[in-house]
């Protein structure tokens, strides 16, 4: 026999003898574990470890009720669980994000930490498996293959529910009230990045809040499908060694406790053999993310200058903008929200190709996909409430969107109904080539009155439906 370290005890299990650390609450599969996947320093996130203890939590109750699980064995197992869920055991949660596809070695964690934590309030030495075991009793009535999936999807109802709805139903109010304030600034719009037909400032970011509107409707869109749990299937779907009164009781507690929508599913084989729900719901984060750099990067362009740009905006200057410029300031806050959609791209790219790597019974990447999607929800969150609060709160209208659009070449448009397309265009020609402006060519190529040249011309006229003649 392998003499034990000084600092460790030996604990036995199916494969032999291990030495774990005397003050670990986690046991041998737990070490096996964190010594075989020496792969990185990530772990999965304090809301998916909220979420797990939770569920040992409201299992162990549920048990307990069922007539399963001795009733005072419960309540110390639900007490051990409820330090993991308030996240007093972090600190024992040691196996790298990359590991066993379905989870196992976490929920393993899980359970052994709980059942050293229950039995040491007990008065038990840790590793003695009684008289709380971690299978037989924190595990009960459960398969990592059904608990995995469904933290996954509690975990993210939780974050989105509580954090990103609204974060965004935040920024998408901070848009709109911009929108108002900037109602009567005529400026040029643009297609293409060259000079289009004017807009209002108002109505580009009346544009840009209809944006985030949407992403919030397709967020929770994805919420319905990810209220669907997998508890209760265990290990391949057909719910083996599990009460059918159990999953029921455990959902009903956890959609409580979290304030969110949570329902076992219908079908227990489709919620464990793939993760569709999540690779839908990554596709609306990623949606999401697409729209905030869009929006991030028009802000970008808009405020760019101060002197040499287009400088139709003034955002607020947070930073020093150079080390070696003296005065620069940069549109800081946007810029962090555009690097914010890479990551959740490349995280929603990471979610469907895990999504796809499930065999019969069961997806074999699940803790990837629960990493990246969880963190996918707290970046856009914490993109959107700073993009809010740091920036389009603070955006200001310039002078310089007005004023130019009398140069725009594109006001040519609104003669159009009144002299046909080619004498339009004709007269957007001469100017480009006198670099005159189109009233002043007008003016001389046709016999328009006045008036009506200026009601054509008016800019505000230009930003809403007119009824057209010839």
């Amino acid at each position: 026999m392998a003499l034990r370290p000084a600092g460790h005890r030996q604990e036995v299990d199916f494969g032999g003898t291990v030495a774990v650390p005397d003050g670990a609450l986690w046991g041998a599969q737990t070490q096996r574990a964190i010594e075989a996947f020496t792969i990185s320093d990530l772990r999965l996130p304090r809301g998916y470890l909220r979420g797990l203890g939770a569920l040992k939590r409201a299992a162990a109750r549920a048990n307990a009720e069922l007539g399963l699980l001795d009733p005072a064995l419960a309540e110390v197992i639900a007490t051990a669980a409820g330090e993991v869920a308030d996240g007093t055991l972090d600190g024992h949660f040691r196996v790298d994000v990359f590991q066993t596809g379905s989870g196992t070695n976490t929920n393993m964690n899980a359970n052994e930490v709980i059942a050293n934590r229950a039995n040491q309030l007990l008065g038990a030495p840790l590793g003695a498996k009684h008289p709380v075991h971690p299978n037989d009793h924190v595990n009960r009535g459960q398969s990592s293959n059904d608990v995995t999936p469904t933290v996954v999807h509690l975990a993210a109802q939780e974050a989105i529910t509580h954090r990103l709805v609204p974060a965004f139903a935040r920024l998408a109010r901070s848009l709109r009230v911009v929108a108002r304030a900037t109602d009567g600034v005529v400026k040029t719009g643009r297609t293409h990045l060259q000079d289009a037909v004017p807009i209002r400032l108002g109505q580009e970011f009346l544009g840009h809040a209809g944006q985030v509107e949407r992403s919030l409707q397709r967020i929770r869109a994805a919420q319905h499908g990810l209220a669907e749990v997998a508890l209760g299937g265990t290990a391949v779907g057909t719910g083996l060694n599990t009460h059918p009164g159990f999953a029921g009781r455990v959902v009903a507690a956890l959609a409580e406790e979290f304030a969110v929508e949570l329902r076992e599913t219908e079908n227990h084989f489709q919620a464990q053999n793939n993760l569709d729900a999540v690779v839908f719901a990554s596709g609306a984060l990623r949606t999401a993310a697409v729209s905030l750099l869009k929006i991030a990067d028009d802000v970008r362009w808009m405020s760019s200058g101060p002197r040499t740009g287009l400088a139709e905006i003034e955002v607020p200057s947070l930073s020093m903008g150079s080390s070696i410029m003296p005065g620069k300031t940069n549109p800081v806050v946007a810029e962090a929200v555009c690097q914010v959609a890479a990551k959740v791209s490349g995280n929603d790219a990471t979610i469907a190709l895990a999504g796809g790597r499930g065999n019969f019974e069961l997806t074999v990447m699940t803790p990837v996909v629960a990493y990246c999607l969880l963190e996918s929800i707290e970046l856009l969150a914490g993109a959107a409430g700073v993009f809010a609060e740091r920036c389009v709160d603070g955006i200001r209208a310039t002078d310089a969107g007005p004023a130019a659009v009398e140069r725009s070449l594109m006001a040519a448009t609104a003669l159009t109904p009144r002299l046909g397309y080619d004498e339009a265009a004709a007269i957007a020609a001469e100017a480009r080539r006198s670099g005159r402006t189109i009233r002043e060519v007008a003016r001389e190529r046709t016999d328009l009155p006045d008036d009506e040249l200026r009601e054509l011309l008016d800019p505000r006229r230009m930003t809403e439906p007119h009824p057209t003649h010839r």
